[in-house]
């Protein structure tokens, strides 16, 4: 699925001072490669999280050591004059890290329900989607140019990661259905805006997040369902196996996309930009 932008890019840079390059796209194009890299990422994110958080470390310094390693994940994917597919895709597992971690700590910490913190997630996400819409009339990653368009980006990356955390441990533990059966309900569930797009033409933009949100609680079923033990529905494999098997997959396309570059999209024209659609809501009739 591929989002499509609403905002004329700027034409030339303003001065070194700026975090990217003004016109220059920070975000990658979305392609087949970007939802493998994605599901693994969202994957890696629950493995890694529940085997730092379990392990010798103690869960209040692995939420440190997450929170810590997110920042700065973030800060270099800034610091880039336009898309660099290790930089972004780094920042990506920085947040399914932190975001798996944020999720846990609603319930295991505060003991709240994960029904609560699923609603509670899907409110700021929303929040995020409004205020982004307002500020800049467009939620497309085909927009992505300003260091300030970026920021909403992975305030709703951030979102979507804790907000698919609890709904995929809310399906898993609260309904009771598993791990795996919750991949399942969730991989029928992808399908909606993918056929939604394809066939009944809905609004790109919404189809892109939609289907964004749910890669999350999708690939966090699979990792629990692979690294659990049998006794809670999981195949017992362990956490830090498929941590680690994940992660080089990952390293092994991030290398393929950085040497390629068919990732790197192609700044929009002012014709293109003319005919783009910025309501994340609205429907193709």
């Amino acid at each position: 699925m591929n989002a499509v932008a609403s905002g004329t890019p700027h034409s030339h840079a303003r001065g070194r001072s700026r975090l990217t390059v003004p016109g220059a796209l920070r975000v990658p194009e979305v392609a087949l490669v970007f939802w493998v890299v994605k599901l693994l990422s969202t994957a890696m994110g629950e493995s890694t999280s529940d085997m730092l958080v379990n392990s010798s470390l103690g869960a209040p310094v692995a939420v440190v050591l997450g929170f810590i390693v997110f920042l700065a994940a973030l800060f270099i994917q800034f610091k880039q004059a336009r898309y660099r597919a290790w930089s972004y895709w780094l920042g990506v597992c920085g947040v399914g890290v932190f975001g798996t971690m944020a999720a846990d700590v609603m319930h295991v910490v505060l003991h709240v329900p994960y029904t609560a913190s699923s609603i509670f997630y899907a409110v700021l996400l929303a929040v995020v989607f409004i205020s982004w819409s307002r500020v800049e009339n467009t939620l497309s990653n085909h927009s992505i140019d300003t260091p300030r368009r970026e920021g909403f980006y992975w305030a709703a990356v951030v979102a979507t990661f804790a907000m698919g955390t609890a709904l995929g441990d809310f399906t898993a533990n609260t309904l009771k259905l598993g791990y795996l059966p919750s991949a399942v309900l969730f991989a029928v569930a992808i399908l909606i805006p993918l056929i939604g797009w394809r066939v009944l033409r809905w609004n790109t933009v919404f189809c892109f997040w939609a289907a964004y949100v749910l890669t999350r609680p999708l690939g966090a079923s699979i990792a629990d369902g692979l690294g659990k033990p049998k006794n809670v529905s999981g195949m017992g494999i362990g956490d830090g196996p498929v941590a680690g098997v994940l992660a080089a997959l990952i390293v092994i396309l991030v290398a393929y996309l950085s040497v390629t570059r068919s990732d790197v999209q192609k700044t929009p024209t002012r014709a293109q930009s003319a005919t783009e659609e910025p309501d994340l809501t609205r429907v193709r009739g």
